[in-house]
């Protein structure tokens, strides 16, 4: 599974590489500030990752060329793109299922639609043939829906996936996404006084309130991952370059990335997630601070030598 950070990237680059190329000549600033980079170096490097991407064979022909000249974003496509990509009638079935489950949703933009239509035109000669997607939707969607327009506070019974804990809370929804095979909501959580994602097949009920949304409403892109609550083990490792694939895969803030090692902090509701890792990578990683996940690895590696007595003595 791939961190949220990685996501996030990988869907900016791939925003503003066509943009850079329906817009010759963009500065470095314009695209920084149109696609929120932090600093020009930031979006250097995305630019260096653009630059291996390619076919094998991997010549001039093969590979994109993507760089900065002097204040200018260049970006020049490979040989292959040259003429559009001919899409089989399975791989363009494919795209148009997509993009109607996406369309179904709500939350998808103009431009997809058009895209749909073209497909679909291209796909089928008789154009009055209809396809219909037809996906199941949560019973409190259209509820929450309601409660998203209205900008209001609603009361949800809530059960945790990671923990099984039911919970009573009043929440400010903000908006409903359809990703990953589920449906979430974004909302602002008054019992955590934080932003939460909440699945929907989670909520047993939702309760109308007359409370009047306070928080500051945020609707922008939503990356779907794990968000630890207070109280959660948290554990702070070093990983050996060997173990580096760690940040890739598990929930992790980046403490510190030097060319040698990484150190990240971990986020779960039980400590043996931290200490059933640590037993995986072995001399590859140390555990610099987590006093819960120190306890549970010992317990795990005195349950694993039990199993080996001959080994002990």
């Amino acid at each position: 599974m791939s961190s949220p950070k990685t996501v996030q990237r990988l869907f900016r680059i791939l925003s503003m590489l066509p943009w850079v190329i329906a817009n010759p000549g963009s500065t470095v600033r314009e695209v920084v500030e149109r696609f929120d980079y932090s600093s020009p170096k930031q979006l250097a490097a995305d630019l260096d990752l653009v630059f291996v991407c390619g076919l094998p064979g991997y010549g001039p022909g093969e590979l994109m060329v993507a760089y900065i000249d002097d204040d200018e974003v260049v970006v020049e496509l490979a040989d292959y793109f040259s003429r559009p990509i001919r899409l089989t009638p399975p791989e363009a079935l494919q795209l148009i299922g997509a993009g109607r489950a996406v369309l179904s949703s709500g939350a998808a933009p103009e431009a997809l639609e058009r895209a749909v239509q073209k497909l679909e035109h291209m796909l089928f000669s008789d154009v009055d043939q209809v396809l219909t997607v037809d996906l199941s939707e949560p019973p409190l969607l259209q509820e929450l829906r309601s409660a998203v327009e209205r900008k209001g506070v609603v009361t949800i019974t809530y059960t945790a996936l990671g923990t099984g804990d039911t919970t009573v809370r009043d929440i400010e929804p903000w908006q409903l996404r359809s990703t990953l095979g589920n449906w979430y909501l974004t909302a602002w959580c008054h019992r955590a006084d934080a932003e939460r994602v909440f699945r929907l097949d989670r909520i047993q009920r939702v309760v109308d309130t007359d409370g009047v949304a306070e928080a500051v409403r945020r609707v922008d892109s939503i990356a779907i991952g794990y968000t630890p609550n207070a109280g959660e083990t948290i554990a702070t490792l070093r990983l050996g370059e060997r173990a580096r694939w760690v940040s890739q895969y598990y929930p992790v803030d980046v403490v510190s990335d030097d060319e040698g090692d990484t150190v990240v902090r971990l986020s779960a509701y039980d400590p043996n997630v931290a200490a059933k890792l640590l037993i995986r990578l072995g001399s590859h990683a140390e555990l610099l601070d987590g006093e819960r996940v120190a306890v549970a690895y010992e317990e795990l590696q005195r349950q694993i030598l039990s199993r080996y007595p001959e080994a002990v003595e």
